[in-house]
């Protein structure tokens, strides 16, 4: 459970929306001081739409880190919006307890992974097919109740069935795997739904090699580039990435020391054309963003998938020049993202276990957030049922 000081910074003025509701729309200018503990809570009632899944496996997403690390003044690192106090985690996957009358798709004992992104259906861009943008958007695990606990409570309509994947994977493989679906599901939205996808032989770089850099990286070598290049300052991340299939990997601290910039290595390792796909997973726009608007092929995009609440400086003459683009993308939900990362596991292309590479139980869920925020780790992930 988390819990917060609601605490708006000095210039901040909260909405009527926010005040209301205590939700903030981004966390890191308005809650502060927060505190993580374990605790005892009533399993969760179900709607006449929902299922109760049982908790296999929860991985720790970088939003919760950002929820249990706080800035100078104490205020949360993370900038998107929070509801708390809330049980946090939302990239899980789990086993069917009990179903509500309306559901028709799902029968208690299947396994299923779900969608973090509770979306309305009703407003206009749920209606236009822009789940992930929906005007009344809950986030499970940051603005309601997740499954970093025994029982949580998920909508038919967010989850997905497993049964593709029992034959390739045992019990304990198949949940942490499907636990991955969800931060995969945010890199194949960004690169294939909202950017549009690349022809095959482009050449892809992604800076920053945390779990959806990763993900961008084993997803981008499946779809045809001929060549991945990542830059981060782990080593420990990129070996990781080496073994998603990052042909190039480059610990940006030491370039740094070495008065190196990415930008030469991209022009350097394309001839001087530049690279087709850029993907900021890092959340560090304000010093990823001039290095691959530098090194763009003509008619390239940068895939923003990194939260950062700062301003970012951006040369707009060059999008012109090079008939470049900016292309964010936010959740995972809709376009049958679930569904095609789950065929692209159980057809054995898409192999992505070798990135979870620490593992807690469920009494130790404290102790998985703590190393989490030392970014040396693929994924973390909480084992629980």
């Amino acid at each position: 459970m988390a819990t917060a000081v609601w605490d708006p910074r000095p210039g901040y003025a909260p909405s009527a929306r926010e005040l209301e509701r205590r939700r903030a729309d981004c966390a890191s200018q308005v809650w502060r001081d927060p505190s993580f503990a374990l605790a005892e809570v009533a399993v969760p009632e179900i709607g006449d739409t929902e299922v109760l899944v049982r908790v296999v496996c929860c991985g720790i997403c970088g939003s919760d880190s950002h929820l249990y690390q706080t800035d100078a003044e104490g205020y949360l690192m993370f900038s998107g919006p929070a509801a708390l106090p809330c049980i946090i985690g939302h990239e899980y996957a789990g086993v069917v307890e009990r179903v509500g009358r309306a559901v028709r798709g799902l029968r208690e004992g299947d396994l299923v992974a779900a969608e973090s992104i509770v979306w309305c259906g009703c407003c206009t861009p749920c209606r236009s097919g822009a789940f992930n943008q929906c005007d009344r958007v809950e986030l499970t695990g940051i603005t309601t109740d997740g499954a970093l606990a025994e029982y949580v409570a998920v909508d038919e309509r967010q989850c997905w069935s497993l049964a593709a994947l029992a034959g390739r994977y045992d019990d304990t493989r198949l949940f942490e795997v499907a636990a991955l679906i969800e931060p995969l599901g945010c890199a194949y939205n960004g690169l294939f739904v909202c950017a549009g996808g690349f022809r095959p032989g482009a050449v892809v770089v992604v800076h920053g090699a945390g779990p959806i850099g990763l993900g961008a990286i084993a997803l981008a070598r499946l779809a045809g580039a001929s060549q991945v290049i990542a830059f981060d300052p782990i080593v420990e991340r990129l070996a990781i990435a080496e073994t998603l299939g990052a042909d190039r990997v480059y610990d940006t601290a030491a370039l740094r020391r070495d008065g190196v910039r990415p930008r030469d290595l991209v022009r350097e390792h394309t001839a001087g054309r530049g690279a087709e796909i850029q993907v900021e997973a890092a959340g560090a726009a304000g010093e990823t963003v001039p290095e691959m608007q530098s090194s763009l092929a003509p008619g390239g995009q940068i895939v923003y998938l990194g939260r950062a609440a700062t301003e970012t400086p951006v040369q707009l003459n060059g999008l012109v020049s090079g008939a470049n683009a900016i292309q964010g993308g936010r959740g995972h939900a809709g376009y049958g993202i679930y569904d095609g990362i789950i065929r692209l596991l159980a057809s054995g292309r898409l192999e992505v276990a070798p990135m979870i590479t620490a593992r807690y139980p469920f009494a130790e869920a404290i102790s998985a957030l703590a190393t989490s925020v030392q970014r040396t780790d693929g994924k973390v992930m909480v084992r629980i049922g």
